[in-house]
């Protein structure tokens, strides 16, 4: 069997005598993704496992996410829109609050969590094979696809079949334990790694973040439609980048437009969940790798994703 292991800056760490076992999460063939190695399964000292049929994933990935109360889908339909900025902003705001949150990162070919939290991290199995979230906070856990590649700047080159199968062993072979909220950042638009979530948690809800202008509002509308033909609750709609306000004269000016993702929202009998406004200090808090909601100032952006945290609360 294949185990793959994470190098950082040269050495591997663990914390058992078990590396971490991904069957189907494995390298792109020219090996350059991922350093691997034999070595012996932790399936009593033998060198092989039984493959789990179908039915038998299932059941363990349904047993495994059992104790996690909200899992939420962090959605746009375009690319650009900052959802994963709001998707950490609002972790770290839910994790404030005294909540237990983990953070899946599945944007498989672009993941922005570790940057937007200036956290790298080694990924770490228990004594049963199962990776260990990392811990960026006592409330707040994170498991990226970035934390598996050997060099962070390799492209992954999987197609369908392989990106769906690691986001299924994400989901099954994390030790996510007991958690209040599990936010699931996924990559824009709605295709493979869509599908594959949807379809592992049926019973998860979405947030879908949008810009105000028409361009960024089309791909809103099939993102929606999307969530619609799969059945997936729509907690509701982000409009994100609402609006610039000067620092010196105050004065707002509509970059993007303002108003469309409420209108979506409105059109569609959803909630409007909140309207961030650009801030020029969500650029600083990004390249310093902290949230804006941690920061020690005083932003509108940073008020409005403390809201946030609160409108969703109230909408679940």
């Amino acid at each position: 069997m294949l185990i793959l292991l994470v190098i950082m800056a040269g050495k591997v760490e663990h914390t058992s005598k078990y590396n971490y076992k991904l069957d189907n999460f494995c390298m792109n063939v020219e090996g350059k993704i991922m350093k691997s190695v034999e070595t012996q399964s932790a399936n009593n000292g033998q060198g092989f496992n039984i493959p789990m049929s179908p039915g038998m994933q299932n059941k363990q990935l349904e047993k495994n996410l059992k104790n996690i109360k909200h899992k939420l889908l962090i959605m746009s339909g375009k690319g650009g829109v900052g959802k994963s900025s709001v998707a950490v902003n609002l972790a770290v705001s839910l994790s404030l609050k005294g909540f237990k949150v983990g953070v899946l990162d599945i944007d498989l070919h672009g993941p922005s969590i570790p940057h937007l939290l200036g956290f790298s991290a080694d990924i770490l199995s228990d004594e049963e094979g199962r990776i260990i979230p990392s811990k960026y906070s006592d409330t707040l856990s994170v498991v990226s696809m970035e934390y598996f590649l050997e060099n962070k700047d390799s492209a992954v080159i999987w197609k369908g079949p392989k990106k769906i199968a690691a986001i299924r062993q994400l989901l099954m072979d994390t030790a996510w334990g007991d958690l209040d909220f599990l936010l699931i950042d996924t990559p824009p638009g709605t295709g493979d790694e869509h599908m594959g979530v949807v379809d592992f948690i049926k019973d998860s809800k979405c947030i879908l973040v949008t810009t105000p202008q028409e361009v960024s509002l089309a791909d809103a509308r099939k993102a929606l439609d999307f969530l619609e033909q799969v059945n997936i609750y729509v907690l509701g709609v982000v409009e994100n980048m609402s609006g610039l306000t000067c620092p010196n004269c105050k004065h707002t000016i509509d970059l993007f437009k303002n108003g469309g993702g409420v209108a979506l929202a409105e059109s569609r009998n959803l909630k409007a969940l909140g309207v961030i406004p650009i801030d020029g200090l969500s650029a600083v808090a990004a390249d310093q790798g902290k949230p804006l909601v941690l920061m020690d100032v005083d932003s509108k952006g940073k008020d409005a994703f403390l809201s946030l945290s609160e409108t969703v609360l109230k909408a679940l």
